[in-house]
């Protein structure tokens, strides 16, 4: 038998660059005036459709507020002139005819009867 020492394994070279799952990626490219420009009109154009979204907001609160204006000011218009037009000494719950309204000629009709002749008012 002869004596034959076993050669040492090949040194192994480096690792490869780990690759991105798409394959080879492209060294980076500095964008063309012409991508340049369609990244401009395109940032201008978001910037104009956002700036007018915000200014129709703005107009649509500002009608939502003016019509309800309109309205609290019609419904204390409304409430003014029927307390105006009531009496001060008004009993509010005779006006919703909770109770019988008191008699309009200032005199008691508590301890009057009914007669055939003269009926309580």
């Amino acid at each position: 038998m002869s004596n034959t020492s076993p050669n040492p394994p090949p040194p192994q070279a480096p690792p490869a660059p780990a690759m991105p799952l798409g394959g080879a990626q492209a060294p980076f490219l500095a964008p063309s005036p012409r991508e340049m420009r369609a990244q401009a009109v395109q940032r201008l154009q978001v910037g104009l459709f956002g700036l007018a979204l915000m200014l129709l907001l703005v107009g649509l609160a500002n009608i939502i507020m003016e019509h309800a204006r309109l309205a609290d000011s019609a419904a204390g218009n409304t409430a003014h002139a029927s307390a105006s037009a009531a009496s001060g000494n008004s009993d509010p719950l005779a006006d919703i005819g909770v109770i019988p309204a008191p008699d309009p000629a200032g005199g008691s009709s508590v301890g009057r009867r009914p007669t055939a002749n003269h009926p309580a008012h």
